[in-house]
């Protein structure tokens, strides 16, 4: 079987990012992508250099999946269920670099092949190779009204770093769960005071932010939504339960409780923070695993496409150096 020198599972920026830079060294990389990423939903990054009138994450992605493959990058369409490790049976991997034992490479470094990861997929086939880039993001908790795709990136966001400007001098509606919406609703009062805030969930609040909201002259409506009322993407209010109508031409989503996807850095033991994103080494973004690197929203909760990308870039040069023996590899991830 096949043992590539990278595998990278998540084929979103982040993983793609890194797929470009390892392919342009001429690395054999496997990019693993099970396809329902943040990057799949959003139809419009509006603060990424380049692009000032927004880009679509699928433009990205197709985009990124094209360029990869000019450099030889292998995608595969599934998801990864477990990795583990398995020591090296002495495989040589793909560019035709001499893969023996070479000297260790310091704290996080060691020889190409003193152990092999395995990724297995949904559907039993196994991945193997000798570095792993955990790109996994996070899954947001968004509920599943049929209106809501279109709109996302459009009309309707969830990250006000990314997104606030655009509800400049418009009506805003928040929509989500106890504090996660209020805080959200109370971010965005630099760009509009005109904000209703729809506890859809009707979590209590705690008080102290109950009364914070009050201040900000931002009313709360605990009423379960029945439907997003939009055009094309073009968002007109919503409907509530009770068959009432709010106008607005933005919304955001603040339901809190996302999943950050990192259980599989955790099958190999990496260390974890207490919000279970992938503690990294800040410079090289090694896990506490050698061998093991990790990138993009699983490791920082940035929700930036264009952090996202240096995370991808910065971990491929050091998987590079590690491959290579050009440089020792400063210690792994500390607690």
């Amino acid at each position: 079987m096949r043992v590539y020198e990278c595998a990278i599972i998540g084929g979103g920026i982040a993983g793609l990012q890194a797929a470009i830079q390892l392919g342009r060294y001429r690395h054999s990389v496997v990019v693993v992508d099970a396809g329902d990423g943040r990057s799949t939903l959003c139809r419009g990054y509006h603060n990424l250099l380049g692009w000032p009138d927004g880009v679509s994450g699928e433009t990205l992605r197709r985009a990124g999946r094209l360029q990869a493959g000019r450099y030889g990058v292998t995608f595969i369409d599934g998801v990864a269920t477990a990795v583990r490790r398995e020591p090296a049976a002495g495989a040589a991997a793909g560019n035709g670099r001499a893969a023996g034992p070479e000297a260790a490479g310091g704290p996080g470094g060691g020889s190409r092949e003193d152990g092999l990861f395995v990724v297995t997929l949904a559907d039993g086939a196994e991945v193997r190779a000798l570095r792993l880039l955990i790109a996994t993001g996070v899954k947001d908790r968004i509920p599943d009204w049929p209106e809501l795709r279109p709109c996302l990136g459009v009309s309707v966001f969830i990250c006000p770093d990314c997104d606030g400007w655009e509800t400049t001098g418009r009506r805003t509606i928040v929509l989500g769960a106890g504090d996660a919406g209020a805080n959200l609703a109370m971010e965005l009062t630099p760009w509009t005071r005109d904000i209703v805030y729809v506890n859809h969930e009707r979590t209590p609040l705690d008080p102290a932010v109950a009364v914070m909201l009050r201040e900000a002259g931002i009313p709360m409506i605990e009423a379960p939504v029945e439907r997003l009322l939009a055009d094309d993407g073009h968002l007109r209010g919503v409907r509530l339960a009770d068959g009432a109508e709010l106008e607005a031409e933005r919304a955001f989503l603040g339901f809190g409780g996302n999943e950050v996807r990192s259980s599989l850095a955790a099958m190999l033991g990496a260390r974890l923070s207490s919000s279970r994103h992938i503690e990294v080494d800040p410079r090289t973004k090694l896990t506490s695993v050698p061998h093991v690197w990790a990138a993009g929203d699983v490791t920082v909760h940035s929700e930036q496409t264009a952090i996202a990308m240096g995370d991808g870039l910065q971990a491929a040069i050091w998987m590079h150096k590690s491959l290579t023996l050009r440089e020792p590899l400063p210690p792994a991830a500390k607690g």
